[in-house]
Protein backbone atom coordinates (compact mmCIF):
# COMPACT_ATOMS: atom_id res chain seq x y z
CA UNK A 1 0.00 0.00 0.00
CA UNK A 2 1.39 3.28 -0.63
CA UNK A 3 2.55 5.50 1.60
CA UNK A 4 0.32 8.88 2.41
CA UNK A 5 1.91 9.92 6.34
CA UNK A 6 5.75 9.91 6.96
CA UNK A 7 6.57 10.51 10.89
CA UNK A 8 10.15 11.40 10.97
CA UNK A 9 11.73 11.55 14.76
CA UNK A 10 14.00 14.99 15.27
CA UNK A 11 16.97 14.13 17.27
CA UNK A 12 19.52 11.36 16.23
CA UNK A 13 17.26 10.57 12.80
CA UNK A 14 16.10 13.75 10.60
CA UNK A 15 19.48 15.93 12.55
CA UNK A 16 22.65 15.15 11.64
CA UNK A 17 25.36 15.32 14.65
CA UNK A 18 25.62 18.92 14.10
CA UNK A 19 21.78 19.30 14.86
CA UNK A 20 21.03 20.51 10.67
CA UNK A 21 19.34 18.82 8.48
CA UNK A 22 20.88 17.74 5.46
CA UNK A 23 19.89 19.56 1.67
CA UNK A 24 19.95 15.91 0.51
CA UNK A 25 16.78 15.38 3.42
CA UNK A 26 15.17 18.49 2.77
CA UNK A 27 15.10 17.42 -1.41
CA UNK A 28 13.49 14.16 -0.51
CA UNK A 29 10.89 15.81 1.87
CA UNK A 30 10.12 18.26 -0.33
CA UNK A 31 9.75 15.73 -3.42
CA UNK A 32 7.52 13.71 -1.17
CA UNK A 33 5.34 16.58 -0.76
CA UNK A 34 5.48 17.45 -4.28
CA UNK A 35 3.90 14.25 -4.80
CA UNK A 36 1.63 14.69 -1.70
CA UNK A 37 2.81 12.51 0.76
CA UNK A 38 2.23 14.24 4.04
CA UNK A 39 5.83 14.60 6.22
CA UNK A 40 5.58 15.48 9.89
CA UNK A 41 7.60 15.35 12.56
CA UNK A 42 7.84 13.36 15.78
CA UNK A 43 9.62 14.27 18.69
CA UNK A 44 9.83 14.17 22.43
CA UNK A 45 10.84 18.35 21.99
CA UNK A 46 8.99 21.00 23.00
CA UNK A 47 6.98 22.36 20.70
CA UNK A 48 8.98 25.73 20.14
CA UNK A 49 12.24 23.58 19.78
CA UNK A 50 10.53 21.58 16.88
CA UNK A 51 8.33 24.23 14.85
CA UNK A 52 11.30 25.92 13.60
CA UNK A 53 12.49 22.96 12.24
CA UNK A 54 8.77 22.09 10.72
CA UNK A 55 8.76 25.26 9.23
CA UNK A 56 11.86 25.61 7.43
CA UNK A 57 10.07 21.71 5.71
CA UNK A 58 7.20 23.64 4.73
CA UNK A 59 5.40 20.85 7.50
CA UNK A 60 1.53 22.28 6.51
CA UNK A 61 0.78 19.00 8.17
CA UNK A 62 0.46 19.25 12.54
CA UNK A 63 4.22 17.96 14.31
CA UNK A 64 4.02 15.85 16.98
CA UNK A 65 5.80 16.91 20.03
CA UNK A 66 6.56 16.32 24.06
CA UNK A 67 6.72 12.35 22.89
CA UNK A 68 3.38 12.91 21.89
CA UNK A 69 2.13 14.88 24.51
CA UNK A 70 1.09 17.31 22.32
CA UNK A 71 -0.40 17.24 18.54
CA UNK A 72 0.02 21.14 16.71
CA UNK A 73 -0.09 22.74 13.59
CA UNK A 74 3.28 24.70 13.22
CA UNK A 75 2.42 27.17 11.36
CA UNK A 76 -1.59 27.95 12.27
CA UNK A 77 -0.75 26.87 16.18
CA UNK A 78 -3.73 25.25 16.08
CA UNK A 79 -3.82 22.53 18.99
CA UNK A 80 -4.94 18.82 17.99
CA UNK A 81 -4.51 17.29 20.94
CA UNK A 82 -2.39 18.10 24.36
CA UNK A 83 -2.39 15.81 27.12
CA UNK A 84 -0.51 16.38 30.92
CA UNK A 85 0.87 14.72 33.56
CA UNK A 86 -1.97 14.86 36.57
CA UNK A 87 -0.62 17.31 39.01
CA UNK A 88 -0.96 15.18 41.95
CA UNK A 89 1.67 12.93 40.41
CA UNK A 90 3.99 15.31 38.93
CA UNK A 91 3.99 16.95 42.36
CA UNK A 92 4.67 13.28 43.98
CA UNK A 93 7.67 13.55 41.13
CA UNK A 94 9.07 16.57 41.50
CA UNK A 95 9.29 15.51 45.06
CA UNK A 96 11.17 12.26 44.88
CA UNK A 97 13.51 13.92 42.40
CA UNK A 98 14.23 16.68 45.96
CA UNK A 99 14.66 14.08 48.05
CA UNK A 100 17.27 11.73 46.25
CA UNK A 101 19.33 15.20 44.33
CA UNK A 102 18.42 13.84 41.19
CA UNK A 103 18.22 17.16 37.96
CA UNK A 104 14.74 17.71 36.59
CA UNK A 105 13.36 20.09 34.12
CA UNK A 106 9.28 20.26 33.80
CA UNK A 107 7.89 21.63 30.50
CA UNK A 108 4.15 23.42 31.52
CA UNK A 109 2.62 25.44 28.39
CA UNK A 110 5.71 25.19 26.03
CA UNK A 111 7.90 26.86 28.66
CA UNK A 112 10.86 25.08 30.34
CA UNK A 113 11.40 25.47 34.00
CA UNK A 114 14.71 24.63 36.06
CA UNK A 115 15.70 25.03 39.39
CA UNK A 116 18.80 26.86 38.48
CA UNK A 117 20.70 26.80 34.93
CA UNK A 118 23.75 24.13 36.11
CA UNK A 119 25.71 22.71 33.54
CA UNK A 120 22.83 20.21 32.46
CA UNK A 121 20.38 22.78 32.21
CA UNK A 122 22.68 24.97 29.62
CA UNK A 123 23.35 21.68 27.95
CA UNK A 124 19.84 21.23 27.18
CA UNK A 125 19.35 24.88 26.39
CA UNK A 126 22.24 24.93 23.30
CA UNK A 127 20.66 21.58 22.19
CA UNK A 128 17.16 22.89 22.51
CA UNK A 129 17.36 26.52 21.22
CA UNK A 130 15.44 27.34 23.72
CA UNK A 131 15.99 29.13 27.10
CA UNK A 132 14.95 27.68 30.77
CA UNK A 133 13.22 29.72 32.84
CA UNK A 134 15.06 29.21 36.46
CA UNK A 135 13.06 29.43 39.53
CA UNK A 136 15.21 28.27 42.19
CA UNK A 137 13.50 26.62 45.34
CA UNK A 138 10.35 27.56 43.82
CA UNK A 139 10.36 24.95 41.31
CA UNK A 140 9.42 22.20 44.24
CA UNK A 141 7.12 23.91 45.45
CA UNK A 142 4.97 25.48 42.26
CA UNK A 143 1.85 24.38 40.98
CA UNK A 144 2.60 21.47 38.49
CA UNK A 145 0.22 20.25 35.42
CA UNK A 146 3.59 19.48 32.62
CA UNK A 147 3.30 18.43 29.38
CA UNK A 148 6.59 16.15 30.08
CA UNK A 149 9.52 16.05 32.80
CA UNK A 150 12.79 14.91 31.99
CA UNK A 151 15.62 13.76 34.18
CA UNK A 152 18.72 14.33 33.29
CA UNK A 153 21.67 11.79 34.28
CA UNK A 154 24.58 9.35 33.18
CA UNK A 155 23.21 6.56 31.41
CA UNK A 156 23.25 4.20 34.37
CA UNK A 157 21.78 6.82 36.69
CA UNK A 158 19.22 6.52 33.87
CA UNK A 159 18.19 3.19 34.39
CA UNK A 160 18.21 3.12 38.13
CA UNK A 161 15.88 6.19 37.86
CA UNK A 162 13.56 4.54 35.35
CA UNK A 163 13.48 1.57 37.37
CA UNK A 164 12.30 3.29 40.08
CA UNK A 165 9.49 5.52 38.09
CA UNK A 166 8.40 2.55 36.87
CA UNK A 167 7.99 0.76 40.06
CA UNK A 168 6.38 4.03 42.39
CA UNK A 169 4.65 5.19 39.44
CA UNK A 170 3.41 2.36 37.56
CA UNK A 171 0.08 3.39 35.63
CA UNK A 172 0.35 6.81 36.45
CA UNK A 173 3.51 8.12 33.84
CA UNK A 174 5.07 6.61 31.02
CA UNK A 175 8.87 6.87 31.23
CA UNK A 176 11.22 6.24 28.08
CA UNK A 177 14.83 6.89 27.01
CA UNK A 178 15.06 8.97 24.11
CA UNK A 179 18.98 9.31 24.40
CA UNK A 180 21.25 7.30 27.07
CA UNK A 181 21.26 9.90 28.96
CA UNK A 182 17.66 11.13 29.10
CA UNK A 183 14.02 10.05 30.70
CA UNK A 184 11.28 11.31 29.44
CA UNK A 185 7.79 11.33 31.55
CA UNK A 186 4.45 11.92 30.23
CA UNK A 187 1.09 11.16 31.12
CA UNK A 188 0.31 7.07 30.80
CA UNK A 189 -1.41 7.27 27.39
CA UNK A 190 1.12 9.27 26.21
CA UNK A 191 3.65 7.80 24.11
CA UNK A 192 4.37 8.83 20.08
CA UNK A 193 2.60 5.52 18.75
CA UNK A 194 -1.21 7.03 20.24
CA UNK A 195 -0.33 10.07 19.10
CA UNK A 196 0.54 9.24 15.26
CA UNK A 197 -2.50 7.04 15.91
CA UNK A 198 -5.16 10.21 16.62
CA UNK A 199 -3.04 12.43 13.45
CA UNK A 200 -3.42 9.47 11.04
CA UNK A 201 -7.19 9.01 11.83
CA UNK A 202 -7.92 12.90 11.89
CA UNK A 203 -5.90 12.86 8.07
CA UNK A 204 -8.30 10.05 7.48
CA UNK A 205 -5.22 7.79 6.79
CA UNK A 206 -4.83 4.17 7.69
CA UNK A 207 -2.28 2.74 9.78
CA UNK A 208 -1.01 0.85 6.47
CA UNK A 209 -0.55 3.81 4.68
CA UNK A 210 1.79 5.51 7.57
CA UNK A 211 5.42 4.99 7.59
CA UNK A 212 7.56 6.18 10.78
CA UNK A 213 11.26 6.73 10.95
CA UNK A 214 13.44 7.06 14.33
CA UNK A 215 16.13 5.26 16.53
CA UNK A 216 15.33 5.75 20.30
CA UNK A 217 13.25 3.51 22.72
CA UNK A 218 10.46 6.70 22.86
CA UNK A 219 10.56 6.13 18.95
CA UNK A 220 8.97 2.44 19.47
CA UNK A 221 6.08 2.93 19.98
CA UNK A 222 5.42 4.90 16.86
CA UNK A 223 7.59 2.34 14.60
CA UNK A 224 5.27 -0.39 15.92
CA UNK A 225 2.13 1.23 15.26
CA UNK A 226 3.17 2.59 11.35
CA UNK A 227 2.57 0.44 8.66
CA UNK A 228 5.97 0.64 7.93
CA UNK A 229 8.65 1.10 10.36
CA UNK A 230 12.14 2.18 9.63
CA UNK A 231 15.06 2.13 12.16
CA UNK A 232 18.25 4.20 11.92
CA UNK A 233 21.18 2.41 11.43
CA UNK A 234 22.19 4.05 14.76
CA UNK A 235 18.97 2.65 16.23
CA UNK A 236 18.82 0.63 19.12
CA UNK A 237 18.39 -2.69 18.62
CA UNK A 238 14.57 -2.75 20.25
CA UNK A 239 14.04 -0.83 17.79
CA UNK A 240 15.64 -2.37 14.63
CA UNK A 241 14.01 -5.47 15.78
CA UNK A 242 10.23 -3.64 15.20
CA UNK A 243 10.98 -2.04 12.73
CA UNK A 244 10.54 -3.40 9.21
CA UNK A 245 13.51 -2.06 7.77
CA UNK A 246 16.58 -0.35 8.77
CA UNK A 247 18.10 2.73 6.71
CA UNK A 248 21.55 4.68 7.10
CA UNK A 249 23.09 6.17 9.92
CA UNK A 250 21.26 9.88 10.82
CA UNK A 251 24.98 11.40 9.70
CA UNK A 252 24.77 9.34 6.31
CA UNK A 253 21.36 10.70 4.95
CA UNK A 254 19.03 7.92 6.32
CA UNK A 255 15.92 9.84 6.55
CA UNK A 256 16.28 10.49 3.17
CA UNK A 257 17.50 7.11 2.11
CA UNK A 258 14.16 5.91 3.56
CA UNK A 259 11.95 8.51 1.69
CA UNK A 260 13.68 7.51 -1.87
CA UNK A 261 13.36 4.43 -1.25
CA UNK A 262 9.84 3.59 -0.14
CA UNK A 263 7.93 7.08 -0.35
CA UNK A 264 8.76 8.86 -3.72
CA UNK A 265 7.76 7.07 -7.30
Amino acid sequence: MAIKLVAVDMDDTLLDGTLKVSPRTCEAIHKAHEQGVLVTIATGRMFSSAMPFAQELNMQTPIITYNGGMIRSAFTKEMLFHKTIAPNVADRIVALFHDKGWYLQSYINDELYVVERCEKAKYYEKMAGIPAIPLGEEFYSMSHEPTKMLALAQPHEILEIQKIINREFAGEVFAATSKPTYLELTHPSVNKGHALGLLAESLNISREEVMAIGDSNNDYPMIEYAGFGVAMGNASDRVKAVAQAVTAHNNAHGVAEAIEKYVLK
